[in-house]
């Protein structure tokens, strides 16, 4: 992520944390709120009008810039450790995912059965993981980047691979729901081209997340977007594939 991007995702950090809309945003710098939202989804500023923004924010360039020390310290992955420790207990774990969820501490006592004392120390826990910092009035704030992903056949995503089946136990016919199962044959070009717009939409769906993250959380349901490829064959006609394929007849 080059510094430029990393300014405007900041800038979007701003907002959110001033409780700005882009609307508002728009209000305050004379633009349509079209504008502002374009502005933003193409990271598309010019120095003067990311300074017009900055005055409209209420924040000078060096107090947006300051973030990049911290955003450099946050992590994109956890050690295996790590991972164990959290999925060693279902409410630990819960906690976990509630934070990445970006719900706060009563949020997550109105949603889950949690007492407030039992919460706050599984929160110290996340603390002294190193995946949550815990602040004063239990207040949240999270030390994973918005890269973050869990480590691939790592404990937790084998935790998720053990409840595969449940996921699937739907139709996916629901508003805002979808499932395709598509086979073909590619080249490995082909399969590389496919697996980096996977990684692309994955992107997307992390920076819708933290894009909503100040929303209410009656406002915001849990999603779980499960992205695959790799080549592959039903295990019922594997039997039949020979070790060597036969020439066409010319």
């Amino acid at each position: 992520m080059t510094q430029a991007v990393e300014v405007v995702d900041l800038l979007k950090a701003a907002l959110k944390a001033r409780g700005i809309t882009y609307a508002e945003l728009a209000r305050r710098v004379g633009q349509s709120e079209a504008s502002v939202k374009r502005w933003f989804a193409q990271r598309n500023f010019t120095l003067a009008r990311l300074d017009t923004v900055c005055d409209a924010v209420g924040i000078d360039f060096a107090e947006l810039t300051g973030g990049f020390d911290r955003e450099a310290r946050l992590v994109s992955r956890l050690t295996v450790a790590q991972e164990r420790e959290i999925v060693s207990e279902p409410k630990l774990f819960l906690a976990a995912l509630s934070a990445l969820n970006l719900l706060g501490f009563e949020d997550m006592l109105a949603l889950y059965e949690f007492e407030r004392a039992e919460l706050i120390g599984l929160l110290a826990r996340l603390d002294r993981i190193g995946f949550i910092e815990l602040m004063p009035n239990n207040r949240i704030r999270l030390r994973v980047a918005r890269t973050f992903s869990w480590t691939p056949n790592g404990p937790i995503m084998e935790a998720f691979k053990d409840n595969v089946a449940d996921f699937f136990a739907s139709d996916f016919a629901g508003a805002g729901e979808a499932m395709f199962l598509l086979n073909g044959r590619l080249t490995p070009g082909a399969r590389h081209a496919l697996a980096e717009r996977l990684k692309k939409l994955a992107r997307e769906f992390a920076e819708l997340h933290w894009d909503e993250g100040a929303l209410p959380q009656s406002e915001r349901q849990p999603v779980s977007l499960l992205l695959a490829c790799r080549p592959w064959q039903v295990a019922a006609i594997r039997p039949f594939i020979r070790a060597t394929p036969q020439r066409k007849p010319r």
